[in-house]
């Protein structure tokens, strides 16, 4: 069973902020080898959506939703991960499906905007998003922007 978690930066205790750097740096970081400032001032404007498969088990999803006007004018969804041991089992499908629950309550009727990395575009077109923009590099790994109305 997952357990969901979504909480505002000050909320977050010591030990799950350690764990959700730790688990970005893994994956952006060290798998896709790119060297780039992932701790940033968003951080701490962000609500932050995490999922451990027991309740004090290890973070297994991770996400941050940021509200518009920060990053695009419209509300988005960014740091998306699943840990490469829950890849493949729907666990990246149902953890943007939490966000936009969340997202469907904090920001009724807004678009929700994602720079997306290019690969995963049939991924978040399942979801209904639609790409707008043509491919892009950012930090050396293409990414195009989606949108959902």
């Amino acid at each position: 069973m997952t357990h969901w978690y979504h909480k505002q930066f000050s909320e977050l205790l010591v030990d799950e902020l350690h764990a959700i750097l730790k688990l970005r740096q893994d994956v952006f970081i060290i798998e896709q080898q790119c060297i780039y400032p992932d701790i940033d001032e968003v951080d701490v404007l962000a609500t932050h959506l995490f999922a451990r498969a027991k309740v004090n088990g290890p973070i297994c999803a991770y996400l941050r939703i940021i509200a518009p006007g920060i990053k695009f004018d419209e509300a988005t969804i960014g740091r998306v991960l699943t840990h490469e041991s829950e890849r493949g089992t729907g666990l990246g499908r149902a953890l943007m499906q939490q966000a936009l629950k969340i997202m469907a309550d904090q920001y009724p009727s807004q678009p929700i905007k994602i720079s997306a990395q290019v690969y995963l575009e049939d991924f978040y077109k399942s979801l209904n998003f639609k790409t707008v923009s043509k491919p892009y590099d950012d930090d050396g790994i293409m990414h195009i922007d989606m949108l959902l109305s």
